[in-house]
């Protein structure tokens, strides 16, 4: 239940006055709960089996949770197999999670023999703690959950703040363990490496096997394997890890939506300029990223240094740094001459390329990479504007997301919360710009969910979700509202009253990354791509090869009206080439033979199947024009006509 706004377990007494609300297990928090709960015995079930096993965090995760364990040798198939089988039995025991307030000292006395949970003690509050840490250690009480069995003794106990479910047997049978991985505790390289394991739950058996059918089905549409199997892109070793490489097909698709997302900005009143990949470090100071983010930054280039011949340095070298943002460079062209009312708002974009260091255990295909190439645009705006032009920059956003095909969108605005030290600026600036991007999401008609918390340290953002084919939910764009960069390099304008004034920056990447949004569209549609975003979008298959000229002619017609066209002069047979062409998701073949050259005709076969014939071919080369013009998916002769 939740308690005055806070989720507590059901055991917690409340008060007359108190105002309570049910949690079902159903719900987001709710289903926190339950994973977090089969964490636990999770991680109990481990320590029967494996009693030297450390432990580390457990906290749920989208769809699931994990644990982290200290141990000698790694996790094999076999033991989770044991494990799985020790947490049936622990849940069919009805162990009850019973909730224990104690001081650090009894903690520490309590878990000596856990490393971690210690190290997590010393660590509690504060920001360097692990990630997913919060469900063990906060800035309140510190709490251990004791597993209590049916006659009253404690099985097991953990480190945890809780809630948790009333008892284990409430965790039924709709989780399972579901893979294993190598973890460095707290993130970082330079600690010890744990085993990590994975698993789901779910209220029921049968919401467990729906979770399992999704995740075939998004096996069969990983990007990855679709990229090579579709000739698209590839990560070669040469290149270092999370460094990619476009082949002419990946390269067609990418230069189409660059091309069209050009068009429509330019459409949009947004001017596209170019900026460096690298730059000295004193920029990076500036913008605070050399403070804030130089962890995620790859290491400095000496440049410019020089030597004379005993090696003494007689010129000191320059620190040059690969750019992770591009908004400090699009800063410098603001600040490259005065600025007046009348230049606002400046809309600056650019597909610019940033390198970010990455783990390589967080590395994973397109969707993160160290290389790659955000579709940035930066607009400088009056304060007393700012509202006009957010709408104007969500409203961009959602028709542009709609010209490639996705259609369902839910909004998150990241707002302060209440603990006013962590945040800089002005109570007013906050809570009027928190206001501009509430009235901006409401006015869209979306689904808004309101986050406390998560603004960035300068000022709200509103993300933008979208929710694919088989139902996964992805970020893309995001919206920021940041008064703190305008005030870090000293920009100004020059109002219609002739007083200087501060602009207000909106940092906007309507895709993310090209690379990102590549693979969740390659992935929301199969490799199936829409016809004007499709690599080849016609071949042409003769019956036999004294038609292949014919066919040669018609298709000419179609290159001519700016269709990606070709007709397979291979050796193969014709039922063979139309099997190559459906796997390599082609979306339309044309076929001809003798009826087909008497008449002038030609005849479609769509991916569904069926065959269309005796098209003239003036009509076939207009009906796949349009189609490509109003970026139709074609799977059905319907669709082309």
């Amino acid at each position: 239940m939740r308690v005055n706004g806070v989720l507590k377990d059901l055991a917690t007494v409340v008060a007359e006055t108190d105002e309570v609300e049910a949690v079902t297990i159903d719900s987001p928090d709710g289903l926190s709960i339950l994973r977090h709960s089969t964490a636990h015995v999770l991680a109990q079930a481990v320590q029967r089996i494996k009693p030297q096993a450390n432990l580390g965090i457990g906290p749920p995760i989208t769809d699931g949770f994990y644990y982290d364990f200290g141990v000698d040798t790694p996790f094999t198939p076999e033991d989770v197999k044991a494990i799985s089988k020790e947490m049936q039995r622990i849940v069919r025991e009805g162990q009850r999670f019973v909730r224990r307030v104690v001081t650090d000292d009894e903690a520490r006395a309590e878990l000596a023999d856990e490393p971690f949970k210690l190290e997590l003690i010393g660590l509690k509050g504060g920001k360097e703690a692990a990630e997913g840490a919060s469900v063990e250690v906060g800035e309140g009480e510190l709490t251990i959950y004791d597993n209590v069995a049916k006659d009253g003794e404690v099985a097991w106990k953990d480190l945890c703040r809780g809630p948790h479910l009333p008892n284990t047997r409430m965790i039924g049978n709709g989780w399972d363990l579901t893979r294993i991985a190598g973890a460095y505790w707290r993130g970082s390289e330079k600690n010890p490496q744990l085993q990590r394991i994975y698993g789901t739950a779910w209220p029921t058996k049968d919401e467990l096997r729906a979770y399992q059918l999704r995740l075939e089905e998004a096996a069969k549409r990983d990007h990855r394997r679709l990229g090579k199997e579709l000739d698209l892109f590839s990560f070669p070793d040469e290149l270092g890890s999370g460094m990619s490489v476009w082949h002419p097909r990946g390269g067609i698709v990418r230069g189409e939506m660059e091309q069209h997302a050009r068009r429509r900005h330019i459409e949009g009143g947004y001017t596209y300029v170019y900026t460096p990949h690298i730059s000295k470090e004193d920029l990076f100071w500036q913008s605070n990223h050399l403070v804030n983010y130089k962890d995620d930054m790859f290491p400095p280039m000496r440049i410019d240094e020089e030597v004379d011949e005993e090696g003494n340095v007689t010129r000191k070298g320059v620190d040059y740094y690969l750019k992770p943002m591009n908004c400090p460079m699009h800063i410098l062209i603001y600040k490259e001459r005065a600025r007046s009312y009348r230049d606002l708002p400046l809309r600056l974009a650019e597909n610019g390329t940033v390198y970010r260091y990455e783990l390589s255990g967080a590395l994973h295909g397109l969707t993160r990479v160290r290389g790659f190439t955000q579709d940035d645009s930066h607009l400088f705006v009056a304060p007393d504007r700012l509202q006009e032009e957010v709408g104007k920059v969500l409203e961009f956003i959602i028709s542009m997301l709609r010209d490639f095909g996705l259609t369902d969108f839910e909004l998150e605005l990241s707002m302060r919360d209440d603990e006013k030290d962590k945040w800089i600026g002005t109570e007013e600036f906050w809570d009027s710009s928190t206001d501009a991007l509430r009235q901006v999401a409401l006015a869209s008609g979306l689904k808004l969910t309101e986050v406390p918390g998560e603004a960035a340290f300068y000022g709200p953002k509103i993300d933008l979700k979208t929710t694919d084919a088989i139902g996964r939910v992805w970020q893309l764009s995001t919206v920021q509202v940041d008064p703190n960069l305008p005030e870090r390099f000293g920009l100004e304008f020059t109002d219609k009253d002739g007083q200087k004034k501060r602009p207000i920056m909106i940092h906007r990447a309507l895709f993310g990354s090209i690379e990102r949004f590549f693979a969740i569209l390659l992935e929301h549609y199969a490799g199936d791509f829409p016809l004007w975003l499709s690599p080849v979008q016609v071949v042409g298959v003769p019956v036999a090869e004294e038609y292949a000229d014919y066919l040669d002619e018609a298709v000419s017609a179609l290159r001519a009206a700016g269709v990606r066209a070709e007709v397979d002069h291979s050796d193969d047979r014709m039922q063979k080439k139309i099997r190559n062409h459906t796997t390599g998701k082609v979306p339309l073949i044309l076929i001809a033979g003798e009826q087909d050259r008497s008449a002038g005709t030609v005849s479609f076969r769509f991916r569904d199947g069926t065959q269309e014939n005796g098209v003239p071919v003036a009509d076939a080369v207009e009906r796949v024009r349009r189609a490509i013009a109003e970026h139709r998916l074609v799977h059905t002769a319907g669709d082309l006509a």
